[in-house]
């Protein structure tokens, strides 16, 4: 951990200068460069290779080295179109600072989404480039500096923080908000706050939303100007791409603005269809612009269902991530994460839902009424109606129904100048032919 290059081992000696590094050029006398020495030109690759793979020893990147931007896939891993546009925009801003470290980069995301790929690819660049770099985890890095305190540690504590706090490249990985203490907090506050202050070239990478962190932390990695940028990658855990908050490919390609029928079933009335008609034009209007909250009622089988997915596939088309799911599914996944062995933490499940760009929640109120679904219900309304991102919300409850039983959630819905509220009258369609 000392912050001291190894020495090169010698090796072979050069047929042109016989192991000196140093030579003359024939030029006849009374040249400027007669009786001169030179350095050969094995000496010059030498330093060259030598200075590199001193480098990459510093760098605590070890096998990571492997990783690099020529060997990253343009588009990232994950599947859907919003994250790789995500990864996309990440990978531009990640080979700018490569070929010139200043200023900051934060990627923020779950975890599997790249981060960290793309950290370690920029500091094997910046090595190429030969700029000192070092990488390590927080949280190894935090354990590095608690064993510093041992009687036989190798390196002193002062050695070691003041290396990672001026080091000129430093990528500092998987910082979460998880399992810190007050101490901790301490440490990787006076690093960050030294590098911002100083203006160190820096990559951190941010294991879930940044909003998470404490925010001594949080707000310098928010900074002024282009200093400091965020990417953040991906919408979903890897891990829950195709079970939670997607919308099965099925349901995309039945359901569309195109394929709705606003001519209802054939026992729907004139004013039947007007409603349908009403809500078709509301949907098509939000999704053409998700502005507001979109909120559309009826019973059982009058195809809000069919509207709120249509709505979704085209934000899906132009490539903004969309969070689909029926209420009382989510609410048992909410529950399940409380499990040991469940894949994602509760904390990564709600703020997924809280902070999606567009929430899609389906069938509220067919969810089995607990105190806890009540908290967790009112805790993301109320969290998307503050901060007024985009939502679609479909019940077969009138908002003033959803008032009475949901008096929290009601109170926002009835609010005219964010929710455009469209209920729909028609009558079931699933138990007979629509008419054109």
């Amino acid at each position: 951990m000392r912050n001291i290059l190894p020495e090169e081992p010698a090796g072979p000696v050069c047929a042109i200068c016989d192991g000196a590094g140093w030579v003359s050029k024939r030029v006849p006398v009374g040249d400027p460069d007669f009786g001169e020495a030179f350095p050969c030109r094995c000496q010059q690759q030498r330093d060259s290779t030598s200075r590199a793979e001193a480098l990459r020893r510093y760098s605590n990147l070890g096998a990571l080295r492997r990783i690099t931007l020529e060997n990253t896939r343009p588009e990232g891993i994950l599947p859907d179109p919003a994250g790789r546009r995500l990864f996309g925009e990440a990978l531009a801003a990640t080979a700018a600072f490569a070929a010139n470290p200043a200023g900051w980069l934060v990627f923020t995301g779950p975890s599997g989404s790249g981060k960290t790929h793309l950290a370690v690819a920029a500091a094997n660049r910046c090595i190429e480039a030969g700029f000192t770099t070092y990488f390590i985890v927080a949280a190894d890095l935090l354990d590095h500096l608690r064993a510093t305190y041992a009687p036989d540690s190798p390196v002193s504590y002062d050695e070691l923080f003041e290396q990672v706090r001026n080091v000129p490249v430093l990528v500092l990985d998987d910082l979460t908000a998880q399992a810190t203490t007050p101490w901790a907090q301490e440490k990787l506050f006076q690093i960050i706050s030294h590098r911002f202050n100083a203006e160190l070239p820096t990559i951190i990478t941010v294991r879930g939303p940044l909003e998470r962190l404490e925010e001594g932390l949080r707000t310098r990695m928010e900074s002024y100007g282009d200093f400091s940028r965020v990417f953040r990658l991906g919408e979903h855990n890897t891990r829950l791409a195709r079970r939670i908050g997607n919308i099965p490919g099925d349901m995309q390609r039945r359901m569309t603005l195109e394929s709705f029928n606003v001519a209802g079933s054939g026992s729907a009335n004139d004013a039947d269809r007007a409603t349908l008609y009403r809500a078709w034009q509301g949907a098509s209007a939000f999704a053409a612009n998700p502005e507001g909250w979109l909120l559309l009622t009826g019973p059982y089988g009058c195809g809000k269902t069919h509207l709120a997915v249509a709505v979704a596939g085209e934000s899906l088309k132009q490539g903004r991530p969309v969070f689909y799911i029926q209420v009382p599914s989510l609410l048992d996944h909410l529950r399940a994460t409380f499990s040991p062995d469940s894949p994602i933490g509760y904390d990564d499940l709600f703020e997924q839902v809280k902070t999606a760009p567009l929430l899609v929640l389906d069938d509220l109120g067919t969810e089995s009424s607990t105190p806890w679904a009540e908290e967790k219900l009112y805790q993301i309304v109320v969290y998307r109606y503050d901060t007024r991102l985009p939502t679609v919300i479909t019940s077969i409850f009138s908002v003033k129904q959803l008032d009475e039983r949901k008096p929290g959630i009601g109170s926002r819905l009835v609010d005219g100048a964010l929710v455009e509220w469209h209920p729909i009258n028609a009558p079931n369609y699933r138990d007979q032919r629509r008419v054109r």
